[in-house]
């Protein structure tokens, strides 16, 4: 198991106006995230940058207001994840709702593979668009688009990955990412820059005087889907994501989202009017990539689309039973895999290889990246999980690598060194994808394990979890937990506020199976104030424990609400005696 640090970031030294116009908790939070100007709180919908500031950004808007005004075909390519997910379903809604022809098509991940390739342009074709749109990928398309381009389709590339050497020749790109784009956030999920798209789009059929005499749509309308998709595909939350979440969030809450959003929070046993970030990151996106992972994604698609709630709740249904088996399959994964790793530490002198390779022939393809992330959170090392690849002799493998450590870079590097042992690769700084010949997987292992020891130390082997300090008794309260859940968004790179302390144990109880902890604490300054704590995913063999009166420990202050009453709770990161 990792070895886990806490560290407090440093108070701030510098007095500034955030002080004077938030509560001080806030005020401290904020500025430990970088924020120095209270304009960065801002969050309304005109704080957006300008769609103009994206290159290509005014060609694709042509383009589609062209499909728009003669009735062309327009056929959105999607992906396979949340993301790619709500991209689809928002292209399709939007265009439509202009009174253009729209539909979608999505290439299963097990017989077509990642992005539009020459084999998913001919299933295209024979549906005969006119104009094919990429929604979070494409970049990287290059025969793809050439093989569009050579029977007849124009394509509009809409994309947030970071390109390679060379673009594909489509009749339009925009990706802030790309070459020239001077656009200011370069985090953009797939699903906000094809929200971009729309309302330049929109924008452009006003200016040719298409909405006379017809409704024109509020796209804002549709943010409920934006922010599922950034949420999901957890991109850094800049002040443009966080505007976009903030508003999408804030459609949910009101009970104006898509039916089948409100459907998955339903399935999820969350309440729409309290969703904050992390039920969209950790609840509803999970139920969407269970499709794309097991199934088809379509089924995830077609759940975002429905006008109809019964259908909606009929989907959601699905959705919720493959997420389950989908974590039936990665738990037995995970299981076999810590195994292999108990007998691998029991081998080696110096324990673990600092980068694991993990190889079954029986893993399910769509899960390996799930069990890689699960693994590199268990043993804070580089991991990459293999499984047999459809192709004879093949094997297909899930990066995920931890702070510091650019896995896409190693796996550049190994290539550089070891020209023979990858047959292809990519991604970027935390997580790519890769296949090699099954009898090759040794060799690479020994030489992703020596890339990483070169580039990390043994210090960078141990999780360091950062707090924001610690909280007296009397600011643990239900005030100071309402105030920090309905300040977010949190997330990726502006993560949700974590403190740190010591607690009396006064009780302790394992609960769900024995999997979780349910703990009742005492601060140690006041110990006749109870507070209730619950840890997830505890280590079984350890807790609980009647022999540990005291904690250390990392949480988050959480609003627990219960038949009607909400009472404060603590939920812990990490623990350990103290």
């Amino acid at each position: 198991m990792a070895v886990k640090h806490i560290r407090r970031r440093q108070p701030p030294a510098d007095a500034t106006p955030l002080a004077d116009r938030l509560h001080p908790l806030l005020a401290r939070v904020y500025h430990n995230r970088g924020v120095r100007d209270p304009e960065e709180l801002s969050l309304e919908l005109a704080r957006l940058t300008a769609p103009t500031e994206l290159a290509g950004i005014e060609v694709a808007a042509g383009l589609l207001a062209d499909a728009v005004m003669t009735g062309e075909r327009v056929l959105i390519i999607g992906d396979f994840d949340a993301d790619g997910a709500t991209s689809s379903a928002l292209g399709v809604l939007a265009l439509r709702a202009m009174g253009g022809e729209a539909d979608f098509l999505v290439p299963n991940r097990f017989e077509y593979g990642y992005g539009l390739t020459p084999e998913i342009v001919e299933v295209a074709h024979q549906r005969r668009p006119d104009l094919l749109v990429t929604v979070d990928n494409g970049i990287s398309s290059i025969e793809g688009v050439a093989a569009a381009r050579q029977l007849g389709m124009k394509v509009v590339v809409t994309d947030h990955h970071l390109p390679g050497e060379q673009l594909p020749e489509a009749d339009a790109i925009v990706n802030p990412n790309q070459p020239g784009c001077g656009f200011p956030s370069k985090h953009l999920a797939g699903v906000g820059v094809i929200f971009y798209v729309l309302t330049a789009v929109r924008s452009e059929l006003r200016r040719r005087g298409w909405f006379e005499g017809r409704a024109e749509p509020r796209l804002a309308d549709y943010l409920d889907l934006v922010a599922l998709g950034t949420v999901a595909d957890v991109v850094s939350l800049d002040h443009c994501n966080r505007i976009l979440v903030r508003q999408g969030l804030a459609r949910i809450r009101a009970g104006r989202a898509r039916p089948g959003i409100l459907a998955l929070l339903e399935v999820a046993r969350r309440d729409p009017g309290r969703t904050v970030a992390s039920d969209l990151g950790f609840m509803v996106g999970p139920r969407l990539n269970a499709a794309g992972r097991l199934d088809d994604i379509s089924i995830g698609i077609q759940c975002l689309l429905t006008n109809d709630p019964a259908e909606a709740r009929q989907l959601a249904a699905e959705l919720d039973q493959l997420n389950r088996d989908r974590r039936s399959i990665e738990q037995s994964m995970q299981r076999e895999a810590v195994a292999s790793l108990a007998k691998l530490e029991l081998k080696e002198e110096e324990g673990l290889p600092w980068g694991l390779c993990l190889y079954r022939p029986d893993w399910h393809q769509g899960v390996i990246g799930i069990v890689a992330s699960r693994i590199k959170d268990r043993y804070h090392r580089p991991v990459i999980a293999f499984a047999d690849a459809d192709e004879e002799g093949l094997i297909k493998g899930s990066a995920r690598s931890i702070p510091g450590f650019h896995i896409r870079d190693a796996l550049d590097a190994v290539a550089a060194r070891h020209p023979e042992l990858l047959s292809r690769f990519g991604g970027h700084a935390m997580a790519a994808g890769m296949s090699l010949e099954q009898d090759r997987l040794e060799a690479f292992s020994r030489a992703f394990d020596h890339v990483v020891r070169e580039q990390l130390e043994e210090d960078d082997l141990t999780a360091v979890l950062w707090s924001d300090g610690e909280l007296g008794p009397d600011e643990l309260d239900l005030e100071a937990a309402r105030l920090l859940r309905n300040a977010g968004p949190w997330g990726q790179s502006f993560p949700e506020p974590l403190f740190d302390g010591r607690f009396q144990v006064i009780q302790q109880r394992a609960i769900g199976d024995g999997r979780h902890l349910k703990l009742v604490l005492a601060h140690e300054a006041a110990p006749d104030r109870l507070l209730d704590a619950v840890a997830f995913n505890i280590d079984t063999e350890r807790w609980p424990d009647p022999n540990i009166d005291r904690l250390h420990a990392a949480y988050r202050l959480d609003v627990n609400a219960w038949r009607g009453r909400e009472t404060v709770q603590l939920l812990l990161e990490y623990f350990e005696p103290a």
